[in-house]
């Protein structure tokens, strides 16, 4: 359904979240990230988006995080890369974290 509104986005794997990253997030010690979504919303994005050279969007998944939330469990790391992807794909449309918790999950 939504697949051909997707425009300049590039799906990256890291290994952990940077500290950096963490603290701009407003996150202590004790939490992570399994996902992060930068870019411009296409819901933000003006008529002059893409005029001249544009960087795709990222959504990048964690390693690290999600195999440990995983428990070493391959299903499980599946589970959560598709979740994470929907809940990061989700920010791309607009949709902010408290939008997101209201979404039905239908993947």
């Amino acid at each position: 359904k939504f697949k051909n509104k997707i425009k300049n986005v590039a799906l990256v794997v890291e290994d952990w979240p940077s500290r950096e990253l963490l603290t701009s997030q407003g996150l202590g010690d004790n939490e992570t990230l399994l996902g992060f979504y930068y870019g411009i919303p296409s819901t933000a994005r003006g008529a002059d988006y893409g005029v001249g050279p544009t960087l795709p969007d990222t959504i990048t998944i964690f390693q690290g995080p999600t195999e440990e939330e995983a428990g070493g469990d391959p299903e499980r790391v599946r589970e959560i890369v598709k979740e994470t992807i929907w809940h990061e794909y989700a920010h791309y449309f607009g949709i902010d974290d408290h939008g997101i918790e209201k979404l039905p999950r239908k993947f």
